[in-house]
């Protein structure tokens, strides 16, 4: 690995750590660096975490970071889809694709395993001088869009799942305003 990446992986390493963010390096030989995090830190009153699990990366060959955030969809929500007429439960996802568009963030969908990642990725500047805030208005960007698509699909599911079962739903049972 070059300076130019150690430094920009330290870097990154760096900004997690001093946010208290950092969980793991990601070992990957398709990747220069990786690292999986939570966001945004912190606890709920139960003393779980309130954030959600997501990887900060660079490909090998590459000269970009990629920030990325996977969603399962809950089984209550399959069940409260699947409820829905075929025409309803495919509109849930074309809105979801319109707002990923909208928010500018790549996405993966998979209709079938009712799951999706958002993706937000930029390439990293030659004179190593990547800034704390570009890298976490981008962490931002792509969880902001994660939690705005839970808040369509509750929408979708409104009056389908009991309320014993959101309860359940990490997803719904967070503050992620609570930034601390």
């Amino acid at each position: 690995m070059s300076n130019n990446k150690s430094y920009i992986k330290a870097l990154i390493q760096d900004y997690l750590l001093d946010e208290g963010l950092l969980r793991k390096k990601i070992p990957d030989p398709k990747l220069e660096f990786g690292f999986q995090f939570t966001f945004p830190p912190g606890n709920d009153p139960m003393g779980r975490p309130i954030g959600k699990t997501m990887l900060a990366y660079k490909p090998k060959g590459k000269e970009l970071l990629v920030i990325s955030v996977g969603t399962q969809i809950s089984q209550p929500h399959i069940n409260a889809l699947n409820s829905l007429d075929e025409s309803k439960k495919l509109n849930f996802f074309m809105d979801l694709r319109k707002h990923f568009l909208m928010k500018d963030v790549l996405y993966r969908i998979d209709i079938q395993n009712y799951r999706y990642e958002i993706i937000d990725q930029f390439f990293l500047p030659k004179d190593e001088n990547l800034s704390k805030d570009t890298f976490f208005k981008s962490i931002r960007k792509v969880f902001n869009s994660m939690a705005y698509s839970n808040i369509i699909l509750g929408e979708y599911c409104a009056g389908k799942i009991k309320p014993e079962d959101l309860s359940k739903s990490k997803e719904f049972s967070s503050d992620f305003s609570l930034y601390s």
